[in-house]
């Protein structure tokens, strides 16, 4: 009696281990995922990696010849590498994935608002550990923005602050330090993409843990919570109860708001349609993905939509802080635009491709 209820036990564990196993993995269409992620890997991600990583050598480079010698000119150029390296970032920001994910790149990257209180803090105390998780949001672009545009009212005080401060020490030393940080962790990611390439290219498998999947939802992801919620959706008080215009991107600097969340639309739509970065190319992308599995109504709409939420946020000051304050309806106009293109993306796309969500989604919508 009692073997028979061994085996009978075992039998059971054993059914439900089987079917635990099978269901972690979900049907795979006919579509070639390898050729999709060759393309998005060799033709997109690489390129945009290298690029970035040439702009921010440039600017690291840009940033020591500042605290060597502050002054106008030095300062200038400074903040032009600045805004070259931005730009790109935005390019890259999406793929949160591989080293990226691993060592949590984007939030020593590009965490805003800043926190001023941690960056002075940080600076006159002259000891700190950027890798730890208080000081992120005491890094980063959004660290730079504020060191080069709002750490005294006009471009003399500003020069200043390094050349005459009582702690111009520390603020010159903080500055490296971030662009150390910056580079370092860059340099990670770019060298991890080498090798593990040949990884995510085979990796198609439609599973949680899938690059595939995991590209698809940190792609969604982007979308959604970098672009329509934290450049356009927090600032202008779609989630609380006033406008919060002091948390746009690029709050310090006031007049790049607008190019950056444009550069980044347009990493979305490039990924989309698998234009190849910086060129005139275009390989395999979702929208392709959508056409084969005669989903083609879909990616059209998607195409559509976002070149409507391109032509709404166009209409907006290049500064969204001077937006939001002269007329915050244009800013929710262009939320409204990009949340439409969240709806085909999250749930048409998403279900065509028999993907699950893998990230939290607490925001109401």
């Amino acid at each position: 009696m009692l073997k028979r209820f061994l085996t009978l036990f075992v039998s059971v564990v054993l059914f439900f281990s089987c079917s635990s196993s099978e269901s972690e993995e979900k049907e795979v269409d006919t579509f070639d995922r390898n050729a999709l992620l060759t393309n998005i890997a060799d033709n997109i991600i690489i390129p945009a990696y290298t690029d970035f990583s040439t702009k921010l050598a440039t600017l690291t480079s840009a940033g020591t010849t500042f605290t060597n010698n502050p002054n106008q000119t030095n300062l200038d150029d400074l903040r032009t590498s600045w805004l070259a390296a931005y730009t790109v970032w935005q390019q890259i920001e999406m793929f949160n994935i591989g080293k990226a994910e691993e060592i949590q790149y984007s939030f020593h990257m590009n965490v805003y608002p800043l926190n001023i209180s941690d960056v002075e803090e940080n600076i006159t105390a002259g000891v700190y550990d950027l890798d730890n998780v208080n000081n992120r949001d005491a890094q980063g672009f959004s660290a730079l923005d504020y060191l080069l545009y709002g750490v005294a009212d006009s471009d003399v005080a500003i020069i200043a602050k390094y050349n005459t401060d009582t702690n111009a020490t520390g603020y010159k030393n903080y500055l490296t330090a971030i662009l150390n940080q910056m580079t370092t962790l860059t340099e990670q990611v770019v060298t991890d993409w080498s090798t593990y390439r040949n990884e995510f290219v085979v990796s198609t498998s439609n599973t949680a843990t899938s690059a595939v999947n995991k590209l698809v939802n940190d792609y969604i992801f982007y979308y959604e919570k970098v672009i329509r919620t934290n450049k356009i959706g927090i600032p202008v008080g779609k989630f609380s109860s006033t406008a919060l215009p002091e948390k746009v991107e690029g709050y310090y600097s006031r007049v790049y708001s607008k190019k950056l969340a444009l550069e980044a639309l347009s990493a979305a739509e490039n990924l989309f349609e698998g234009k190849h970065y910086n060129g005139s190319s275009t390989g395999i992308g979702f929208n392709d993905y959508l056409i084969e599995l005669e989903r083609s109504d879909i990616s059209s709409s998607i195409i559509s939509q976002n070149t409507v939420a391109r032509a709404q946020i166009s209409t907006l000051n290049d500064s969204f802080y001077e937006q939001i304050n002269t007329d915050d309806i244009a800013m929710y106009k262009a939320y409204d635009e990009l949340q439409k293109v969240v709806v085909f993306l999250k749930v048409d796309m998403l279900q065509t491709f028999n993907i699950s969500v893998d990230y939290v989604d607490a925001d109401g919508d």
